[in-house]
């Protein structure tokens, strides 16, 4: 009794001995972790944040400067864009300048696709479901909650993104990371029903993104582990079942598919999977924030964010952008070659402006309503 009691009075001493200005601060910093709630934003934050990130992975991978190729992608995006549920966000259509089979989908209306997955494409109805795939991950804001969901950046209770930097390059990070890394589950479904559904309103056949896949999946039928595009998604064989499940019992019956007008426009020829040369060391340098493109906004400085990366594919500061090399072999071990493949060396955006009357004509070339 006389050691408990002598335990027991000597804690009580040492939480007397605390001053009050500790007490204060430690009750001020228990009342904030308390206080931290779910990143909030308003529709021009997710525009900023799909900006910065698309700088990003434009910097990594660089983008095919052709007018031409711009133009057509972004119709095609566009007629899509306009039938969906956010046809007023800023929709932009980014071709990558890489031999990798990819597309990325970032906040606001950002839309990457490779070189090498058009080259993979071979009509216009495939191109439309890989692109209405994304676009759904957009509307559907499939970045934002998976910051969310997963608490990988949190919120003061009286905190907002706008004017926060500190906050706003955690978000960065964060979100740079979900769009290379791809979804979950659900999102992904949510992407592949809703955008074939989507793809098929606009007259496009819905069975394009399913005949891409397949292809896809030949492809990279030696490969050992999901790659690149879309490798987040479910056992290939199911996500086939569940698409032409979905045709079928909605009765889908658009019937374009354009091949003519694809290769027409759209003249690259896919490389092996085996031949894509790669970034020595992985993805370096997709952090990329010290380096702005032309477009970009004004930013403060990269601080160093408390977010650290999923397995630092990205980290703040791109301080290993340029310093790796490249290798010949896209089948080196370790590495993915869809996501760490070699890219060019011009980020600039190819501006492309397309009227009302020049959508309507395209879409009236093609036959579609």
């Amino acid at each position: 009794m006389t050691h408990a009691f002598f335990g027991v009075a000597l804690v009580m001493a040492v939480m007397v001995a605390v001053p009050p200005a500790a007490e204060a601060q430690l009750g001020q910093a228990l009342k904030r972790a308390q206080q931290l709630r779910d990143v909030q934003m308003t529709d021009q934050e997710e525009q900023d944040l799909g900006l910065a990130v698309s700088l990003r992975i434009r910097q990594r991978y660089g983008v095919v400067q052709s007018e031409p190729v711009h133009r057509y992608v972004t119709l095609v995006g566009t007629v899509l864009a306009q039938a969906s549920s956010r046809p007023a966000l800023p929709w932009t259509f980014i071709v990558l300048d890489t031999d990798a089979v990819n597309a990325f989908a970032a906040p606001g209306g950002y839309v990457h696709i490779t070189r090498g997955a058009l080259a993979l494409l071979r009509n216009e109805a495939e191109l439309a479901g890989v692109l209405a795939h994304e676009l759904v991950h957009i509307t559907g804001k499939h970045t934002v909650g998976a910051i969310q969901k997963g608490k990988l950046v949190q919120m003061g209770a009286d905190e907002t993104v706008a004017g926060n930097s500190g906050l706003f390059d955690r978000l960065v990070d964060a979100a740079t990371n979900v769009v290379l890394q791809g979804f979950g589950r659900g999102e992904e479904i949510e992407s592949d029903e809703d955008g074939i559904a989507l793809a098929n309103r606009v007259g496009y056949a819905p069975q394009g993104l399913g005949a891409f896949l397949t292809r896809l999946s030949e492809r990279n039928k030696d490969a050992t582990e999901k790659r690149g595009l879309f490798a987040s998604h479910p056992e290939m064989k199911e996500r086939l079942g569940r698409l032409d499940t979905q045709i079928a019992s909605a009765k889908m019956a658009s019937t374009a598919t354009l091949a003519d007008r694809y290769t027409s426009r759209i003249t690259y020829k896919p490389v092996a999977i085996t031949a894509i040369a790669v970034v020595e060391g992985g993805a370096a340098g997709l952090a990329g924030g010290d380096e702005k493109a032309e477009d970009a906004k004004p930013q403060p400085p990269p601080k160093k964010g408390r977010f650290g990366g999923v397995g630092n594919l990205v980290r703040p500061g791109g301080a290993e952008r340029q310093s790796a090399q490249a290798t010949g072999s896209g089948a080196a071990r370790g590495v993915d070659p869809e996501r760490d493949a070699v890219g060019g060396s011009n980020p600039k955006p190819v501006p492309v402006r397309v009227t009302a009357a020049q959508l309507a004509e395209f879409k009236k070339a093609g036959g579609l309503p």
